[in-house]
């Protein structure tokens, strides 16, 4: 009889090397593993190697970096997505690219189950099985950290250093670095370790080790740098006159941000699970981009259409951040989304410095700002007539009155 499959997101690292070898003696299954690329550099580096040696049956590394940058980050940028009105949401938007392509890989190979190994506090276990309950309900998920069995055999990492040498497993564990980090095509972010105390200094001279795409501000060039992004229907097709895919722009834009110190985030989050964490971000070309994209919808979008993709830039953010990608209320909003970006067209051109990013000029074919009727000299078109305000004003203010005579003056200060 053959044996139960069972499909692991697979890292490399000593969690889910534990993992799979446990999953194996658990379950008496064969162990597919898959790492999605999706940006993380050298981190892929030996990785299929390892995942045999370890244990795997097979072993799937698929290059997901185009379908990312085009497919979740494009469409999430255009929706204005900002949780906690600081995160760009660069973890969460790659988890629902990676469980889906866990299930597609699930199917083709037969596989009853898939299993990752986020743990029980965070918010990815709720990202990758959520996406599995809304594209494959009938496949089951394994999470072995909130396993009572697996928790009480590696209750700390020397419990499964011990088990890892045991099991000739190679894994690489050690205190040089303190915290965690998760890297993809939008960021990087580092958590836990010192980075646990909220009053820690991530800024600090004796930190800058940790960080991989940025300099610090204050080792940026001292030279401002002009960037031009063109747009077309919302999304960034050119750098500086140059045409270029999804990811191009995002690798583009990463190396320009990096060079001067952009894009880096400190902040304490409300997780979906219901604790605050604290987690510093690296992203330095998403931060050009989003900045970028709301210039040229400045320019370029009707009043209440903005205002009104505006009013559901919480609600969007948050379902990102839940894991609520697949959801019909996602997809609802960014039909919505969608509608809203049609002449979002144009170039906008930015100046680069020492960490932040000024705006530098706008220009667009189906711009909506008509510098005759915004000047506040003579309106050669007479498009405006300044005393149609007087009526205009005194409609909207009839309801204050009214208000204000049933109320009084203690209305003010009830």
């Amino acid at each position: 009889m053959a044996k139960e499959k069972i499909v692991l997101a697979y890292s490399g690292g000593l969690d889910t090397s534990v993992i799979l070898t446990w999953l194996k003696e658990t379950y008496d299954a064969e162990i597919i593993t898959f790492t999605a690329d999706i940006g993380q550099k050298d981190e892929l580096d030996g990785l299929e190697e390892k995942a045999i040696k370890t244990g795997a049956s097979k072993v799937y590394i698929d290059d997901l970096r185009a379908e990312f940058a085009k497919d979740f980050i494009y469409p999430m940028f255009q929706a204005g997505a900002l949780y906690e009105g600081q995160y760009l949401l660069g973890t969460s938007i790659a988890r629902p690219l990676i469980a889906k392509r866990m299930v597609d890989i699930a199917r083709a190979e037969g596989a009853t189950a898939i299993a990752h190994g986020a743990t029980g506090k965070g918010n990815d276990q709720v990202r990758f099985e959520l996406t599995a309950a809304a594209l494959a309900p009938d496949i089951k998920v394994i999470a072995p950290w909130r396993d009572e069995t697996f928790r009480n055999a590696f209750p700390g990492r020397a419990e499964m250093i011990a088990y890892a040498e045991k099991h000739g497993i190679n894994v690489q564990a050690s205190a040089a670095k303190p915290y965690s980090m998760d890297r993809n095509l939008l960021h990087i972010s580092f958590e836990s370790g010192m980075l646990e105390d909220p009053w820690f200094d991530s800024s600090a001279d004796d930190v800058q080790d940790m960080y991989v795409l940025s300099v610090s501000p204050e080792k940026a060039p001292d030279q401002a740098e002009y960037v031009e992004l063109d747009f077309e229907g919302g999304n960034c097709v050119a750098i500086n006159g140059q045409k270029m895919s999804p990811l191009d722009v995002m690798e583009k834009l990463n190396e320009l941000g990096g060079k001067h110190g952009i894009g880096r985030v400190d902040m304490v989050e409300n997780r979906f699970v219901g604790m605050k964490s604290r987690g510093v971000y690296e992203t330095p070309g998403g931060t050009i981009l989003f900045t970028a994209h709301r210039k040229m919808e400045s320019l370029t979008m009707d009043r209440d259409v903005m205002h009104l993709r505006d009013s559901l830039i919480s609600k969007y953010a948050s379902l990102v951040y839940n894991g609520f990608w697949f959801a019909p209320e996602r997809l609802a909003i960014q039909a919505l989304v969608d509608e809203s970006q049609k002449n979002v067209t144009g170039t906008v051109r930015l100046k680069l410095y020492k960490g932040n990013i000024l705006a530098a000029g706008l220009k667009s074919p189906v711009s909506l700002y008509n510098p005759h009727i915004a000047t506040m000299e003579a309106d050669p078109t007479q498009a405006y007539d300044q005393g149609d305000a007087t009526g205009f004003i005194r409609l909207n203010a009839l309801r204050l009155k009214v208000s204000s005579g049933v109320n009084g003056a203690s209305g003010l200060n009830g």
